[in-house]
């Protein structure tokens, strides 16, 4: 069986070069790469699947309706990005050669994507407030807060509750009921479980370790004791915050007839995607603003103008309307993103390439050079 790709591979993939390390392990099953001999279709004009494919090595070539042909070399700039994104797809993709190709399931790649670009906006915000960051990435990569909407995150954080103890302290207790659960913020601690008589130490628990999150998910009693080894802190998180916190906000959204209205009335494109998406394919005079950075350069927005927000699946964009909407503009997502598109609207949409258009002090659009 094919190893998975390496972190170097993966380096030269968008987007999943901007995913964090223990987001590709999570990943790692679909990260192998997958054979296919010359001669051999990887899909088909229409097909449905929601998968991203990227060619890591041999010569693909991608022909549509028309009898267009374009050919892909593994290692080729073109192959860096999903291939033939749209669906339905919009080509035959044949192996020339026996190549190597990658396939992940689309919408977990959204998920993980979208996290990582709100988190590192929230981190980025957080940071000019003197937030210590070091902290803040280790407890965000905790897998708890995977199960939040990006845009609650910072809602989640401010409803931690810290929670000064001395040496010795029990935090947890073995068959107790609990609706709490805790991360470690400082100082160590050690998990017990008992077995008869004697006391089993399971772990000692690092900086940014969550325990007791049992009693979030179920109505469990504790399954160890959770002892301070030294003085520290932790953060407590109860159960009626965490479930409060788990269904995403509403966010103003309209399809692309809609849209097209609204651009005749004087909206204009805000794509939040990463940089090389954007370059690749985007939106008439869309501004560029990646979700990662708007918390940061939405100040360089007009107040006045309605700002209609894409991304490939509607996640990300969602994102950034629900942040922009907090600080007063006039948003909208596209409806289910770009993936909701049938590929010819889609590809019909995405006609400017290279170079866009960026914001500027005062809301000015300049084209970049």
């Amino acid at each position: 069986m094919s190893e998975p790709l390496t972190p170097e591979q993966l380096r030269s993939l968008t987007p999943l070069n901007v995913l964090s390390e223990q987001q590709w392990r999570e990943l790692r099953s679909q990260l192998v790469p997958q054979p296919l001999l010359a001669g051999q279709l990887l899909f088909r004009q229409g097909d449905q699947a929601r998968l991203t494919c990227y060619l890591l090595a041999g010569e693909l070539q991608l022909q549509d309706a028309e009898g267009r042909v374009q050919q892909v070399r593994a290692g080729s700039e073109i192959s860096c990005h999903p291939l033939s994104p749209g669906l339905p797809r919009l080509h035959d993709a044949r192996a020339l050669t026996d190549a190597s190709v990658l396939t992940i399931d689309s919408a977990t790649l959204d998920r993980l994507l979208t996290w990582r670009l709100a988190h590192q906006d929230l981190l980025l915000a957080l940071q000019q407030g003197g937030a210590d960051i070091e902290w803040l990435e280790r407890l965000l990569e905790n897998p708890l807060f995977a199960k939040v909407p990006p845009a609650n995150v910072q809602s989640m954080l401010a409803r931690l509750q810290r929670v000064e103890l001395a040496a010795g302290s029990q935090v947890l207790e073995e068959g107790a009921s609990g609706d709490c659960c805790y991360f470690l913020e400082s100082g160590r601690a050690e998990v017990i479980r008992s077995a008869g008589s004697d006391r089993q130490v399971l772990a000692e628990l690092d900086v940014g370790a969550c325990f007791g999150e049992e009693a979030l998910l179920a109505d469990r009693p504790r399954n160890a004791t959770v002892t301070m080894v030294e003085a520290g802190s932790v953060l407590r998180l109860d159960r009626q915050d965490f479930f409060a916190l788990l269904k995403a906000p509403v966010v103003a959204e309209v399809s692309l007839g809609e849209a097209a209205r609204l651009l005749a009335q004087g909206a204009q494109w805000l794509d939040v995607r990463l940089l090389e998406e954007y370059e690749k394919a985007h939106a008439p005079q869309a501004l560029h603003m990646p979700l990662q950075l708007l918390r940061l350069k939405a100040r360089l927005l007009d107040r006045s103008r309605t700002y209609l927000c894409y991304c490939d699946s509607g996640k990300r964009s969602s994102s950034a309307v629900f942040l922009l909407s907090q600080l007063g503009y006039s948003v909208y997502a596209l409806r289910e993103g770009l993936d909701g598109l049938p590929a010819v609207q889609r590809d019909a949409l995405l006609c400017e390439s290279g170079a866009g258009y960026l914001a500027r002090s005062g809301g000015r659009t300049e084209r970049s050079r």
